[in-house]
């Protein structure tokens, strides 16, 4: 039986490399990408937030965009009542009941609902099926920064286009930095600022786009707002692909979980190097968490609410104190500006504190990402800054 090295460097897929921009000399390089699956892209170093997650033991964990509490109750009995029936790769058509359920939801046909292990594989995939060394991405700056390193891995042009003065992503200019873009990537909310970019101006950047450009959508925390979401998108166009994760409001990080909806046809393509064994590589305790959660609309608002209240709790308290907060955010996060300090040095500061929070960006380079927790965990966070700013 052919590997996956064998198939990428078949006739077919090395005229579809060649054609692509890519060197022969590259072509082993995306072999090994493909036979490893996408993973390979972090095997050199760790993702960003599983970097920043790592705990220090005892303290306030709001550095990693994680939920403050675990899955919802009727997800976590799921769960762990599937474990007995884990000697079966899948038990009883799981991805089906899952597939179900979000359609129900979200109002999307099953056949373009594809089901991964978090957000981290089809984040690498997609540059890699719809970027390339003659076709660029184009990404907002700040933003999450993954997509940067796959583009730079494969040879991509990536071009960075500074948000609005609102913090939106400027979709004009978008357009306007690469006419000969394969990829459009846009976060909303945007990590790091947690700001929403209008679904009007997602429709407008899908239709003046480069036809044949894909527009990534990545919605990673839109269950915290009640903007209009782009999923529509993804059901009315075959240029667009929408992402969503349980790892954030869903509380299911470690289980590894995530959804992108398209049209079957980008969804094929997605998987010409590989066959599509990442998806059927899915934890059944995953999926079965997942399917039992997103029907659980009043629990999902409960949830989301009590964050919106501990995190207007800790701006408004950074911000009597002097404190700048790009305003706006509508996520589980938001950005704080120190006086006379790096995001490096807050950050072993709040750590003194008992207090872990998140990273800088370089495009705000006196600035660091806060992650909101429980009402308790913020509290903590506002005594340690009272305590760091006194000092």
């Amino acid at each position: 039986m052919p590997s996956a090295s064998d198939e990428v460097t078949s006739d077919a897929f090395t005229a579809d490399l060649l054609e692509r921009g890519y060197s022969r000399r590259s072509l082993g390089r995306i072999a090994a990408l493909m036979s490893g699956g996408m993973a390979v892209l972090g095997s050199a170093a760790p993702a960003f937030a599983q970097q920043s997650a790592k705990a220090a033991v005892g303290a306030v964990r709001i550095g990693s965009n994680e939920c403050w509490t675990g899955p919802l109750p009727a997800g976590a009995e799921a769960a762990m009542l599937i474990v007995k029936d884990g000697n079966r790769y899948e038990p009883s058509d799981q991805h089906a009941e899952l597939f179900k359920a979000v359609s129900k939801v979200e109002g999307v046909p099953v056949e373009r609902i594809l089901a991964w292990p978090g957000s981290s594989d089809p984040l690498a995939r997609v540059p890699v099926t719809f970027a390339s060394p003659k076709r660029g991405i184009v990404t907002a700056d700040p933003t999450y920064e993954s997509i940067w390193r796959t583009g730079a891995w494969i040879g991509a042009k990536v071009t960075k286009v500074p948000l609005t003065s609102d913090y939106r992503h400027d979709v004009k200019a978008m357009v306007a930095a690469d006419p000969n873009a394969g990829l459009f990537y846009v976060c909303s909310p945007n990590n790091p600022t947690g700001t929403i970019t209008p679904v009007e101006d997602l429709e407008w950047l899908a239709q003046n786009k480069p036809k044949d450009a894909i527009l990534l959508i990545d919605e990673a925390y839109i269950h915290w707002s009640d903007t209009p979401r782009a999923v529509r998108l993804a059901v009315e166009r075959d240029d667009v692909i929408v992402m969503r994760t349980f790892s954030k409001l869903f509380g299911m990080a470690g289980m590894r979980l995530g959804l992108t909806f398209a049209s079957p046809a980008l969804h094929e393509k997605m998987m010409r190097y590989d066959g599509g064994q990442v998806t059927n590589m899915l934890p059944m305790t995953a999926v079965a968490c997942g399917a039992a959660s997103v029907p659980l609309a009043a629990q999902i608002k409960q949830r989301a609410d009590e964050m919106i209240a501990a995190r207007d709790y800790a701006i408004a308290h950074l911000e009597k104190r002097g404190v700048k907060v790009i305003p706006g955010s509508k996520a589980n996060m938001f950005m704080a500006e120190w006086k006379g300090k790096t995001p490096k040095e807050m950050m072993a500061l709040f750590l003194a504190n008992g207090v872990q929070i998140g990273r800088g960006w370089t495009a705000y380079p006196q600035m660091s990402r806060i992650t909101v927790g429980s009402m308790e965990e913020m509290q903590k966070f506002c005594l340690a800054y009272d305590k760091i700013a006194m000092a």
